[in-house]
């Protein structure tokens, strides 16, 4: 099996600063432990999130960064705890690397809301060393944060699985919006939204897309499956939607008013945020009191959410739609994705692009 007590190195494509252009960067991984797997990656899918951290929208980035989240790759070593994988198997790691392990989260399968909890980029690992993510040749991950990928699942439908699609798989799980025939909506069709309208369908729901032009509602209709199409800015059209949903799924990641959406809502009807937005959302009272109305937000979802949601797209033949790029295009895939400019995710050929071999 090979010593895990030695260092490697391995390269990835990182930020230097707010700019968020990434270039090629070499780096030690962490010393591996008895619970870690050493995982060669195959692909990794390009987030929003990505973008916001790179260029330090957040005000906590901390640079060289590599970013990656949504990462699919090849186990090649496991340490002599590992009980839930072997070498070859075919394995995903998401957004979160690290918990306590000892918090009411963490003992409930919730530990994406531990407040320890480390990112798969963008923090320090508990040896002290910063963690980089998934635009790169190698990782070295907890067992606990890695899932495997189910067979006859491609790499690169797999990775945006990984965030995107746990991101509208626990609202729905959580909120106990999985029973056949409700009503409901996806705000936003990007990389998260066209998941959240394909599961919604498999979950035997009427689906709405909400935009705010119609340059989308062929793709929404036709090639998605969704039942109606609104624009936000159809005033006329909104007022006949007026309380008319179960549950909306606002995946925008940009500042854009409230209110418009929540008049959507039936009485008890759940608005839900899963966007990243750096900036205060308003809206009236009254809009959610006079129908007990609700705003809520999630977190991406847990582990044992990850592997439920894997599970139900391979059971029901769920699949992103990505565009596959090579990592010396990312800083122009990037720039696409912030221009909303990618039907629907980019993904980025990791091991085609030999970047450990440069």
């Amino acid at each position: 099996m090979g010593s895990l007590e030695n260092e490697r190195k391995t390269t990835g494509w990182a930020a230097r600063d707010p700019s968020g252009i990434l270039s090629p960067y070499t780096y030690s991984l962490r010393n591996t432990g008895s619970e870690d797997v050493f995982i060669k990656v195959i692909c990794c899918g390009i987030c929003h999130t990505d973008i916001h951290q790179a260029k330090n929208d957040l005000g906590m980035s901390n640079y060289p960064m590599v970013p990656g989240h949504e990462v699919v790759g090849e186990v090649v070593e496991v340490g002599s705890g590992v009980n839930k994988f072997t070498a070859g198997d075919i394995v995903g790691v998401g957004y979160v690397v690290g918990c306590c392990k000892n918090c009411s989260p963490c003992n409930t399968d919730r530990e994406q809301y531990c407040a320890k909890k480390i990112w798969t980029f963008n923090d320090v690992y508990t040896d002290g060393k910063p963690t980089q993510g998934g635009f790169s040749g190698s990782m070295v991950v907890d067992q606990k944060f890695v899932v495997k990928i189910p067979d006859g699942l491609a790499p690169e439908q797999a990775a945006p699985l990984l965030c995107a699609g746990v991101t509208v798989y626990s609202p729905l799980n959580h909120f106990g919006l999985k029973e056949s025939g409700l009503r409901g909506a996806i705000l936003g069709l990007g990389g998260v939204g066209h998941m959240g309208v394909k599961m919604a369908k498999a979950m035997g729901h009427h689906v709405t897309v909400i935009s705010s032009t119609d340059k989308k509602k062929t793709e929404a209709l036709e090639h998605l499956g969704a039942d109606e199409y609104l624009v936000s800015s159809d005033t006329e059209a909104m007022q006949k939607a007026a309380e008319s949903l179960d549950y909306i799924i606002d995946t925008v990641p940009a500042f854009h008013p409230l209110e418009p959406y929540l008049s959507l809502l039936r009485i008890d009807g759940k608005l839900i945020l899963t966007g990243v937005i750096n900036t205060p959302l308003q809206f009236l009272t009254p809009t959610v009191m006079l129908g007990r109305k609700s705003i809520a937000g999630t977190f991406i979802g847990s582990m044992k959410e990850q592997e439920e949601m894997l599970a139900f797209c391979k059971e029901k033949n769920l699949t992103s739609m990505v565009e596959v790029v090579k990592m010396d295009y990312i800083n122009t895939a990037m720039e696409r994705l912030d221009k909303n400019d990618v039907r629907y995710r980019f993904v980025v050929d990791v091991a085609g692009s030999k970047i450990d071999d440069q």
